[in-house]
């Protein structure tokens, strides 16, 4: 059963270090008008204390992860690495949402378990299809895990 059917809002947590782009993608989440549940990270050392903690709490672990890759502190390909190699965290979805268009990224990301790469479109309205699409495919489509 698609984890719509029993979940009536998806849980994303965005790591991200570009406020422009949090507010971007918040805004494309409103503009989709299904329900949604944001949690921002700043880095990959935020993003993880965050996970760590909602590992005993169902309602506060995220249902997908939306993450730059190119962050402060911890990288997106450090924090990728220790999430899926977490037994706790490992089922999680990750899609990378980065500027990077580096083939070397992309590999890296694969190598690592990412469920996707997704480079961000400079265009505005781009960026809120591609967040739309997102969101159809994880809240529509996918069957997410427990």
């Amino acid at each position: 059963m698609p984890r719509s059917a029993t979940k009536k809002e998806l849980h994303i947590l965005l790591v991200e270090d570009n406020p422009g782009d949090v507010r971007l993608t918040r805004e494309a989440l409103d503009e989709s008008k299904k329900p949604y549940r944001l949690t921002v990270a700043c880095d990959g050392v935020v993003a993880l204390d965050f996970l760590r903690r909602s590992v005993n709490k169902p309602k506060e672990r995220p249902d997908i992860i939306l993450l730059d890759w190119n962050l402060p502190r911890m990288g997106g390909n450090e924090l990728l690495a220790v999430v899926k190699a977490d037994e706790d965290l490992k089922t999680i979805p990750v899609v990378v949402l980065t500027t990077s268009r580096a083939r070397t990224d992309v590999d890296r990301a694969y190598e690592l378990q990412a469920n996707c790469f997704i480079t961000k479109p400079v265009d505005v309205n781009e960026f809120f299809e591609i967040i739309d699409a997102v969101e159809n495919f994880w809240l529509g489509t996918a069957t997410l895990p427990t």
